[in-house]
């Protein structure tokens, strides 16, 4: 049993899962106040993994907790990815947390992937492996890490199911991560703008994207409602041009299509006039006879 004095608290770790707000730390508190902390404190040694805010309340006042070792870690980025996969199974994380968490778990998945591959690649200096070495397994390279079928991220798809998001919802994150400036990333963890409107802003210079944060939520959407219809309205000039040049060809070929209709009706009324002009002469021919 670890004494609470003895517990290390890594600030990367704690920094890790976006923070609780203001009313979900209050909420949290009272809740712990009333019935005291009922979820143990998860430990990795004496480094503290899961359970920061319940460790600074019991702290605050006084109030007794218990821990549990996890044995299973062996690297931080297992560490990650243990925190990752709690909290994407929590209801009150929102859609936006859930895609980053699902994000950087794809990321290490595809970082242990590259080394697993790499592992696997013998160097060309590598000693053959013979009996004696067979024998002695310390002598042999080490083997890849194995790697579950869950933990399987390639796909924007697999990335959405692991998020309970959509692949439309997994590609605007993307974007916010990439393009948003860390005020328009505070307003969408905050929930103060959605994540459609989020990624919309996200294309504005980080210059126009702070000042819309900044003049408030209103001012966000109808930022995030500017860009939309800048985007539509190319959409709608290229619609219209394409109509107006259709029927442009279709004028263009009416004359053709007019001038091809009088030739076969021309034609259609000479040989009318040739058959005529046989039956006229077999007429005269039957009347000289006679």
């Amino acid at each position: 049993m670890i004494a609470p004095m003895d517990i290390v608290i890594n600030e990367e770790l704690k920094a890790y899962i976006a923070p609780l707000t203001s009313e979900e730390h209050d909420a949290l508190e009272r809740s712990i106040l009333a019935e005291g902390c009922r979820d143990a404190l998860v430990l990795w040694g004496k480094v503290l993994v899961d359970g920061h805010n319940r460790f600074g309340i019991c702290q605050k006042h006084g109030l007794p907790f218990q821990t549990v070792q996890n044995t299973r870690f062996t690297s931080m980025e297992d560490v990650h990815l243990w925190m990752i996969d709690q909290h994407l199974g929590r209801r009150s994380v929102s859609d936006f947390q859930r895609g980053v968490l699902a994000l950087r778990k794809r990321e290490i998945v595809a970082a242990r992937q590259r080394l697993a591959r790499a592992a696997v690649q013998v160097p060309p200096d590598a000693p053959a492996v013979t009996a004696e070495l067979a024998d002695a397994p310390d002598a042999l390279p080490p083997a890849p890490p194995r790697l579950s079928d869950a933990e399987s991220l390639a796909t924007r798809e697999a990335l959405a199911r692991a998020a309970r998001l959509s692949p439309s919802q997994v590609l605007m994150i993307e974007k916010i991560q990439k393009q948003a400036a860390p005020e328009l990333v505070e307003a969408v963890t905050a929930g103060t703008i959605s994540i459609n409107a989020a990624a919309a802003v996200a294309t504005l210079p980080v210059e126009e994207q702070v000042a819309a944060v900044v003049a408030g939520k209103d001012e966000l959407k109808q930022a995030a409602k500017r860009v939309r219809e800048t985007k539509r309205k190319p959409a709608a000039d290229k619609a219209e041009a394409l109509a107006s040049a259709g029927a442009s060809a279709v004028t263009a070929q009416a004359p053709d299509e007019s001038v091809e209709s009088l030739r076969q009706q021309v034609a259609t009324l000479s040989a009318e006039n040739a058959a005529l002009r046989q039956r006229v002469q077999h007429l005269e021919q039957l009347l000289a006879v006679a």
